[in-house]
């Protein structure tokens, strides 16, 4: 393409109010405050991308697959707070991206994503790349619409972005037919337009509530904070009261996978994240607590383990902005509808109008009985001095990055689990990864989406051999952006979790979980026009590591790590918070009951 070819020129002048449905989406884009979109061009949409030629306000980042604009578009939202905005064509355009979408609705990201559709006319004939979007898409968006008349399109464009960003945030799907888009209307600012849904999130909680929780809190003898991605949806005002609250009624802080970063890994309340592959501290502490108090979080099946010994004895108080999330798979005690860092604020307040002190004497027993089950030492793990260590790997590589503006996208697997395990977060938004879906290819595309929104900052996607093979083309786009993202692959041959589940449940039996034809990563980042390591000697980690950070552009290191490592602690299926698989040095592979007791 010849620079005549790429020069946008001035926006298309438009009579009065009156444009094409194509340049409504463009200019309303605009209006929202978007600067970044993600897409793929196709027959059906391509009005849209005329529209957009002529708008210099908007960069459009051409992915490789559209898949990896979902995701793209998510760790842009995830990092940024701001919503993620999809361009896509028709039929498969809009069937591509479907995975990212239900990774959105999973994990709360909010997302606009804008399908081409074939004209009115021929909906339901058949047509050439027609697929049924809306229909397809109704369970797997918060909301979505199809357009039939090019004068709906300022409405529900901004009232696309009301639903997607407010409330529980998630993805909301447009699908525009082509029609629509060449057709005229007038275009109506997100201040002029009225709303056709009554919808009104509830963000304050109930004062009554809120003061019998926090009396609630008051008088627990161990008390815990549960907290999950809800803390961070919130904005960085929710992390910080959270902070706050838990110093004045000092007990002790654990998170979900989606939570990581929303409390400082470095304060002493943090016991680590929870759940299958989470501390053995943090599960035992839910497992033995009198009141848990969970903000933002959902109770799914990854935290809470066996449903009916999930924290038998406590107390419950969910504080939660999605009013169906409440009850859905735990019963509470308490429930609290509204915004984390509101209900956050009014607990603050209510503790203090009220008078409330911590049981002084019974959390001191508590946190003995904390720093118990912390003497387990539950991450320790057999290092060497001749093969790398994936545990040791996530170490360094924390080491080296912890003092720079570092942001840390991972794919999904056991790399995903000891990233979360070893990378200690200090603030939130800094951690992208695939928690509810567990998206194999989520990583590269969401740095891709990271970069964009913080340009001048370290990028770094902790990825598995087997996984970043899911959207390696998107280091293409990382490429033709001049982005430089740094892909960490922690290559061990296996599908490593689905091997480590095969050994430990299945007898050993290793089905279809070798990676045999592995690509040569360094040539492939070379063939891209990328920067590639390898690294498999310990003694070499650290300075691999640095050439990676310092490298000026897009950088892939295949860092060969120990074969057969598992992740451990580990939860096994069916089984309750105290009966956790230890790696400890001493009896690798043992499960332990609340009181120490080896049980196999």
């Amino acid at each position: 393409m010849t620079a005549s070819q790429n020069t946008k020129t001035a926006p298309a002048e438009t009579t009065g109010r009156s444009m094409t449905g194509a340049e409504i989406v463009v200019r309303a884009l605009v209006d929202q405050g978007v600067t970044t979109l993600f897409g793929y061009p196709g027959g059906a949409v391509l009005p849209i991308y005329d529209a957009l030629f002529h708008e210099p306000r908007l960069q459009h980042i051409l992915v490789r697959h559209e898949q990896g604009a979902t995701h793209a578009a998510e760790g842009y939202a995830r990092s940024s707070g701001k919503p993620g905005v999809v361009l896509v064509t028709s039929g498969p355009g809009a069937t591509n991206a479907i995975t990212g979408i239900v990774d959105a609705l999973m994990d709360s990201i909010p997302l606009v994503v804008i399908t081409g559709q074939v004209p009115t006319h021929l909906i339901g004939t058949d047509a050439f790349q027609e697929a049924d979007t809306v229909g397809i898409t109704r369970a797997c968006t918060k909301h979505n619409y199809l357009v039939k008349n090019a004068a709906d399109l300022p409405r529900i464009i901004h009232e696309a972005f009301k639903i997607a960003t407010t409330g529980r945030p998630g993805p909301v799907l447009i699908d525009i037919p082509k029609d629509v888009q060449f057709s005229k209307a007038d275009y109506y600012g997100p201040d002029e337009v009225t709303f056709s849904h009554a919808y009104a999130p509830r963000t304050k909680g109930d004062p009554a509530k809120v003061a019998e929780a926090a009396a609630m809190i008051a008088r627990a003898k161990r008390p815990i904070f549960y907290t999950g991605g809800g803390v961070i949806n919130a904005g960085p005002r929710a992390a910080e009261l959270l902070r706050e609250f838990a110093a004045m009624t000092g007990a002790p802080v654990t998170s979900t996978l989606m939570g990581l970063g929303a409390f400082p890994a470095a304060d002493p309340a943090w016991l680590g994240m929870l759940g299958m592959h989470g501390m053995y501290e943090a599960n035992h502490a839910m497992h033995d607590c009198d009141v848990m108090i969970c903000i933002g979080a959902r109770f799914d099946d990854r935290v809470t383990g066996r449903l009916d010994a999930f924290s038998p004895g406590s107390k419950k108080i969910h504080i939660d902005i999605d009013a169906s999330s409440i009850n859905k798979n735990v019963r509470v005690d308490l429930p609290i509808v509204g915004d984390a860092g509101s209900v956050l604020e009014d607990l603050i307040a209510a503790w203090k109008s009220a008078g409330h002190q911590p049981n002084k004497a019974a959390l001191d027993d508590w946190w003995r009985q904390i720093d118990h089950w912390r003497a387990k030492q539950c991450l320790r793990y057999r290092g060497s001095d001749t093969v790398i260590k994936p545990q040791h790997a996530i170490e360094r590589l924390y080491a080296l990055t912890k003092d720079r503006d570092t942001y840390i996208t991972t794919e999904v697997g056991q790399h995903q689990m000891w990233a979360a395990q070893f990378y200690r977060f200090q603030e939130p938004n800094r951690w992208m990864t695939s928690g509810g879906l567990g998206t194999m290819g989520y990583g590269l595309p969401a740095a891709v989406g990271v970069q964009l929104a913080h340009p001048g900052s370290l990028v770094i996607d902790i990825a598995g051999e087997a996984s970043i093979q899911m959207c390696m083309q998107e280091i293409s786009t990382a490429v033709q952006f001049r982005l430089p993202v740094k892909i960490f692959i922690l290559n061990n041959e296996w599908m490593g979790m689905v091997r480590q589940w095969q050994e430990l449940l299945h007898g050993e039996r290793y089905s279809q979980s070798y990676s045999e034809s592995l690509p040569d990563f360094v040539k492939l980042a070379e063939a891209y026009g990328a920067t590639g390591f390898r690294v498999d000697d310990p003694a070499d980690l650290d300075a691999t590591i640095q050439a990676m950070i310092d490298a000026p552009g897009p950088v892939i290191v295949d860092c060969r790590v120990e074969k057969n490592e598992n992740c451990l602690p580990m939860i096994p299926s069916g089984k309750a918070h105290n009966e956790m698989i230890l790696g400890d040095v001493e009896d690798m592979g043992s499960v332990i009951d609340e009181a120490g007791r080896r049980l196999v």
